[in-house]
């Protein structure tokens, strides 16, 4: 398989408008909590990065270039095996921050990461990043609970494999990715999930014939929407009862026998 190629794309000062800002901070669940001084200092350091779809945002293997916040688009990450299978780990949605674990470390990365759809970010340089922790302590509390979520979450997923079945898994990752993986602080009565049915079986480590299955059940039911590339979150509630093993789906009117043909 061909190694990706990480797109060197100019950067300019970020000069975020009021909304980019409430996006990546104030509703952002961890950096909100952040005084204004601060997150003045993270934007003045910002630089914006624009990239088209599949365009590669960073390789594993790569040094690591800095933190990366999601105005618009999507992020996949992903890694490949040898023989060219894709492992889908998540797509973050835009309010989404990514990238911190080699700031710490500052060991290579340690997957791929690519555009999907027309994609912008605000990137923080990893040199500007440690001098703004050294600036402001307060930095340090917010990114250890940040990466402590992260460790947690990749947990659970791994947990989930072993242990729940493909409707309860679903469900959560469902809820999950409206939730942006838990950063985002803002409620929505109705929660988009832009995936298609094919990434959301990557991520799952299943098919697309099985979750498509899966999703009219719960479409039947009235929890969810199907769109075209999306899917609509009618009633989390419900997908959160089937998640943790509460509730179970309505039964598959398509696998029903046929009455005998007379």
């Amino acid at each position: 398989m061909t190694e990706p190629e990480t797109v060197t794309s100019t950067t300019i000062p970020a000069r975020l408008s009021s909304a980019e800002q409430r996006l990546l901070f104030q509703d952002n669940r961890l950096l909100g909590r952040l005084p204004p001084p601060v997150l003045a200092a993270l934007e003045q350091q910002g630089r914006r990065r624009q990239l088209a779809d599949g365009d590669c945002i960073y390789a594993r293997g790569d040094a690591p270039d800095g933190l990366y916040g999601l105005l618009r688009g999507s992020a996949r990450i992903s890694n490949f095996s040898a023989e060219g299978r894709e492992a889908v780990l998540a797509v973050l949605n835009p309010g989404s921050w990514f990238g911190e674990v080699s700031m710490f470390d500052g060991l290579p990365r340690s997957h791929d990461t690519h555009a999907r759809g027309s994609t912008e970010l605000l990137l923080i340089p990893r040199a500007a990043f440690h001098q703004l922790l050294v600036q402001f302590p307060a930095l340090y509390p917010v990114f250890t609970e940040l990466l402590c979520r992260r460790l947690r979450l990749s947990f659970s997923l791994q947990e989930d494999t072993t242990l729940l079945p493909l409707a309860a898994r679903l469900a959560k990752r469902l809820v999950m990715h409206a939730r942006n993986y838990g950063q985002s602080s803002r409620p929505s009565n109705v929660q988009r999930v832009t995936l298609s049915q094919e990434s959301l079986a990557q991520m799952l480590n299943s098919s697309r014939q099985q979750v498509n299955r899966l999703l009219k059940r719960m479409e039947a039911a009235g929890w969810v929407t199907l769109r075209y590339r999306s899917v609509e979150l009618r009633d989390p509630a419900a997908l959160n009862q089937v998640a943790s093993g509460q509730r179970g789906l309505p039964p598959d009117s398509s696998s029903h026998p046929s009455p005998p043909q007379r």
